[in-house]
C-alpha cells in the first residue's frame, strides 16, 4: 500500500482562542521503533487539548506539537519490533500528541481493538477517559467492590466514564453537575444520587446520604476550590484523586488536621508524562478487564456530538462552554 506525502492536520500557530487553529499540510510522519502508524478516522477531542492550544499545558519534549490525545483508525505502517498489530488493523490509542490530523504516530503499547461493533467514532471516544479514569480511580486510589465514590463533573467525558466504571465493579456512586439535565443523565449512567452544585452543598449532601460517614474514594477535577469539601466529605482512610484545576491549583487557608485524624490520602496525577510502559500497563489492565465490559454493552461511551476537522474550532467552543453531556469527537477521513 503506497502513502500519501503530506496530510492535512490542525496547525497552532500562535496561543489563544479556537481561531488560531488552522487547517494545514504537512509531511507524513514514520513511525519509530515500537510505534505504529494510524490513519486517522475520528479524534477525540478533550480538555488538555483546550488548555495547550491556550498555552498553559505544552507538549513533551519528544511528543508531537500537533493538538490530539485520542485517536481511532486503521494501522498502516509498523515501526521495528512492533508485533501485536499488523496493517489494516483497526486500533483505538492514546497518542502523545499528533491526533487532530489525518495520520498519527503512537506507541503500539497505547494502542488497543476497536471493541466489537465498534465504529472509529465510538472508538475514538475511548482512550483518554478510560486511561485516565482506570489509573486514578482504580490503579491509584484503589476503589474496589462496596466502597462509595463522589466523582466530580459527572456530566462529562471523565465524568461519564467514571460513573460507569465504578458502578460496574461494584461502588456506590454520588456526582456533581451543573444543571438538572446534566444530573439527571448522571442517575441515568449509575449514580445513586447526583448533586447539583449550583443549588445544593456536595459536602452536606454526602455527609447525609453516607449517614455521616463520608465517602471513601472522591474523582477531582477542580482542584483548590473544592479542596476543603473533599476533605470533609472523606471517610477515614478515604483518598482524594486529583486530576486537574479547573477550579484553581493554589489554595489560601487550608486546615491540615482532618488529614492526619481521618488517616486521609491526597493524590494526583496527569497521563501525558508517564512513561510508555506505565501507560501499557495502564493498556493491558483495560483490554482484560474493561474491553469485556464495553463489548457486552454494560459499559458505553456517552457522545455528545460529533463534529468534522474542518469544524475544529466549533468543537473547542462547545468544550469550554461546558454545554455538554459526554464526550466531543471530530471525525478527520
Amino acid at each position: 500500500m503506497t502513502l500519501p506525502v503530506t496530510m492535512r492536520f490542525v496547525d497552532l500557530p500562535s496561543h489563544g482562542g479556537p481561531d488560531v487553529m488552522q487547517l494545514s499540510r504537512g509531511a507524513l510522519p514514520s513511525p519509530r521503533a515500537g510505534e505504529i502508524l494510524v490513519k486517522v478516522q475520528a479524534a477525540g477531542v478533550n480538555r488538555p487539548d483546550v488548555a495547550q492550544r491556550q498555552g498553559t499545558y505544552p507538549p513533551p519534549k519528544d511528543a508531537s506539537p500537533i493538538l490530539g490525545l485520542e485517536i481511532a483508525g486503521e494501522v498502516m505502517a509498523l515501526g521495528d519490533g512492533v508485533d501485536e498489530f499488523a496493517i489494516g488493523d483497526k486500533v483505538c490509542a492514546l497518542a502523545n500528541g499528533g491526533g487532530y490530523a489525518e495520520y498519527c504516530i503512537v506507541p503500539a503499547g497505547q494502542a488497543l481493538p476497536f471493541p466489537k461493533g465498534y465504529d472509529a467514532v465510538k472508538a475514538a471516544a475511548l482512550p483518554e477517559t478510560f486511561f485516565t479514569v482506570w489509573a486514578n480511580l482504580f490503579q491509584m486510589a484503589g476503589l474496589t467492590e462496596g466502597e462509595t465514590v463522589l466523582i466530580h463533573g459527572g456530566s462529562s467525558g471523565i465524568g461519564t466514564t467514571a460513573i460507569q466504571l465504578a458502578k460496574a465493579f461494584g461502588a456506590e456512586v454520588f456526582a456533581t453537575a451543573g444543571s438538572k439535565e446534566k444530573c439527571d443523565a448522571c442517575e441515568k449512567l449509575g449514580a445513586k444520587r447526583a448533586i447539583n452544585y449550583r443549588d445544593e452543598d456536595f459536602a452536606t449532601v454526602v455527609k447525609a446520604e453516607t449517614n455521616g460517614k463520608g465517602v471513601d474514594v472522591i474523582l477531582d477535577m477542580i482542584g483548590a476550590a473544592y479542596f476543603e469539601k473533599n476533605i470533609a466529605s472523606l471517610a477515614k482512610d478515604g483518598c482524594l484523586s486529583i486530576i486537574a484545576f479547573l477550579g484553581g491549583a493554589v489554595t489560601e487557608k487550608i486546615n491540615l488536621t482532618p488529614i492526619m485524624v481521618k488517616r486521609l490520602t491526597v493524590t494526583g496525577s496527569t497521563m501525558r508524562p508517564r512513561t510508555a510502559d506505565e501507560k501499557r500497563a495502564i493498556r493491558d489492565e483495560l483490554v482484560e478487564q474493561v474491553w469485556p465490559l464495553i463489548e457486552s454493552g454494560k459499559i458505553a461511551p456517552v457522545i455528545n456530538r460529533v463534529f468534522t476537522l474542518d469544524e475544529v474550532a466549533d468543537a473547542h467552543r462547545l468544550m469550554e462552554s461546558s454545554n455538554h453531556v459526554g464526550k466531543i469527537v471530530m471525525t478527520v477521513s
